[in-house]
């Protein structure tokens, strides 16, 4: 059985400034990219080994090349289920595999997903952590923006928000404190938050102490970030949040997100569709779960200096659709850029 050419390639993309979390700082977007051909079409995409799940650049670059021997000609997206683990590693060759598997059938992603005709749509735009002036400096940059991500972590979070609410008073708000709050400020800063406009709150609390939330009914929805990474951490999160944030670096590709997203919304869950700094490759396959999200968090590309060559674009919020020579379509013909890299 002859086997498709497996490229991985590491790439550096420079922030267009630097970018603060709980966690700590960046300065430039560290992405990996795949590359599968079997010698007639080629298919590719992007993923973002993350720190917090103990992956690196190098640990998912191995993971790629132990499995590449087992990349067959037939080989399947659920196949790769069972060949890795969720993580950078399997999103990018799942990811790949579908734009593959799109250019081998002459059909696009949209089709092969059984999805509806793709729309625009509203995806937050992202304040890092900074000074309370700053952080309003920065809202008041972007206040036509109708939603507006805001990076926190346990310190001065009412006067944080109540600046960034005054420099942009008609937008809505995520807030994103990654981890750092505990269940009383949590508690405490709910109704103070509620006047400033803000419509959610990414995981709040640690991962491994979120069985303080059982039972508690919060005045804004709750979204399990670091919490939730598959399908299979889905029904545990009953009763402890109201929201779910689907990122394909946790699912572990497209595949995953698909069986998320379906047993997330029959179980009632609010739906977010999120990212890691990465380029407008990265956002691509995203873009098809983000259609069915109330949520939208893929503005990774606007953090970067610069982006792909066939990108997104992004005007106050307002992300396009998706460049059907990026990723996703049935020819990649016209893409000088994979070209390049082959």
């Amino acid at each position: 059985m002859s086997q498709l050419d497996c490229k991985v390639i590491n790439q550096q993309w420079p922030l267009a400034k630097e970018f603060r979390i709980s966690r700590g700082a960046k300065t430039q977007a560290d992405v990996i990219v795949v590359i599968l051909s079997d010698g007639q079409h080629q298919g590719w995409a992007e993923s973002v080994p993350y720190a917090r799940y103990g992956e690196t650049i190098e640990s998912v670059t191995q993971q790629i090349n132990d499995i590449t021997p087992q990349l067959t000609n037939k080989i399947t997206n659920k196949a790769l289920l069972s060949l890795l683990p969720a993580g950078a590693a399997r999103n990018a060759l799942d990811c790949a595999l579908w734009d593959l598997t799109a250019k081998r059938q002459h059909q696009s992603i949209v089709e092969l997903t059984n999805q509806a005709p793709e729309k625009t749509l509203i995806t937050a735009q992202t304040l890092s952590i900074d000074s309370v002036e700053n952080m309003a400096k920065e809202a008041q940059l972007i206040n036509a923006s109708p939603l507006i991500k805001v990076k926190l972590d346990a310190q001065l979070v009412i006067e944080r928000m109540s600046a960034i609410h005054q420099a942009a008073p008609n937008a809505r708000f995520i807030i994103d404190a990654n981890e750092a709050w505990s269940f009383e400020q949590l508690v405490k800063w709910l109704p103070q938050l509620k006047p400033l406009n803000v419509a959610l709150i990414e995981q709040p609390l640690a991962a491994n102490n979120d069985d303080a939330l059982l039972g508690f009914i919060p005045s804004i929805p709750l979204c399990a970030d670091e919490s939730c990474h598959t399908s299979d951490d889905l029904m545990p999160l009953k009763g402890k949040y109201q929201a779910i944030n689907i990122k394909l670096d946790k699912t572990g590709g497209l595949t995953d997100a698909l069986l998320l997203l379906a047993n997330a919304k029959a179980a009632g869950f609010i739906i977010m569709t999120g990212c890691m700094v990465g380029t407008s490759l990265a956002m691509a396959p995203a873009f098809i779960i983000a259609q069915h999200a109330q949520f939208v968090d893929l503005d990774g590309p606007i953090l970067l200096a610069k982006d792909r060559k066939l990108p997104f674009t992004f005007y106050n919020g307002q992300m396009s659709h998706m460049p059907s020579l990026l990723w996703g379509g049935i020819s990649n013909d016209g893409n000088n850029e994979l070209n390049e890299l082959n």
